[in-house]
């Protein structure tokens, strides 16, 4: 399958990367400044178990050349729309969209833009960053990569699970995808509004009194989110979560806090704001996604000024 990632950062670079150097067909979508970072010192993944460099294909907007069977969105969610307009001689009659972005809203733009045939819906699991140089780091064994039709089935599925198979990561579809990316987003926004509001990792905050129970009140107000819009995660996901949240010493972040600390722009508006939209819109009562909604618009307008 004729694959195409929209993006080569920490994400896509690093799942980009694993399956093109397993030999699959993959081309990278990127900024022309990337494309010549790549081309100088390849696509490097620094992983715990070592160190990859792959020298990949690379196309930037003005030479895309498509369409392609199948197109991974691995771009932040504040350029999704760039994305979309960049894409466009890419898709064609047959193409499949997996999206890798967090919450839900990117599905109701996808689909209004591109329409149902064309989109699936995808979630990753892995903690990774760009370090200085642009290279692409593994920041723990995590990698999964899951993905499937919205609803229903599709007679694609076999060739999309075939493009995102055989490399050194987890890679399955899934009959759920839907309730699957609900409890992707539970757990993200859960563990970046505590990071946020206390400023610190998960061990920090659980170090400090009562932060073990802050944590679990944040989860409190993000499953009954989810419950009220008929996702609830399931027993093990939650029970999962709860004990990532409240792990002694734990030194888990999550992009969007790593983000902030270092001044760069945020998904607080898909991760936090959306899910508090929804809650309000639903009568759940979640002060303290309110307040990290707030917290974050103050950061925001602060790195817009």
């Amino acid at each position: 399958m004729r694959t195409l990632f929209a993006g080569a950062g920490a994400t896509g670079g690093y799942f980009g990367g694993r399956l093109a150097e397993r030999g699959k067909d993959i081309t990278f979508l990127v900024r022309p400044a990337r494309a010549a970072a790549l081309a100088r010192r390849g696509l490097r993944i620094h992983s715990p178990t070592g160190e990859t460099t792959i020298h990949p294909r690379t196309v930037t907007a003005p030479t895309l050349d498509g369409p392609y069977d199948l197109i991974v969105l691995a771009v932040k969610s504040f350029a999704l729309h760039q994305a979309l307009a960049d894409l466009k001689p890419a898709i064609g009659p047959t193409t499949v969209v997996v999206p890798l972005l967090n919450g839900m809203r990117h599905i109701d733009t996808l689909l209004e833009a591109l329409g149902p045939t064309h989109v699936y819906g995808g979630v990753c699991m892995i903690a990774g960053t760009l370090n200085d140089e642009g290279d692409v780091v593994q920041m723990s064994g995590m990698h999964k990569l899951t993905y499937g039709p919205l609803a229903g089935t599709d007679n694609r599925l076999a060739a999309v699970t075939d493009a995102l198979s055989g490399a050194d990561f987890e890679s399955r579809s899934s009959d759920d995808i839907v309730q699957e990316m609900w409890e992707k987003w539970v757990f993200l926004a859960s563990t970046g509004i505590v990071n946020v509001l206390m400023r610190g990792t998960i061990g920090e905050v659980e170090a400090a009194p009562g932060g073990a129970a802050l944590a679990n009140a944040v989860v409190d107000e993000a499953l009954a989110v989810a419950e009220a819009a008929g996702h609830r995660s399931r027993s093990p996901q939650e029970a999962f979560l709860r004990t990532s949240i409240t792990a002694k010493g734990s030194p888990t972040t999550t992009s969007m806090y790593r983000d902030l600390v270092s001044g760069a722009p945020v998904e607080a508006d898909t991760i936090v704001a959306d899910l508090v939209t929804r809650a309000d819109n639903l009568g759940v009562p979640v002060p303290l996604l309110h307040a990290a909604r707030v917290n974050l618009a103050v950061y925001q307008a602060r790195l817009g000024s």
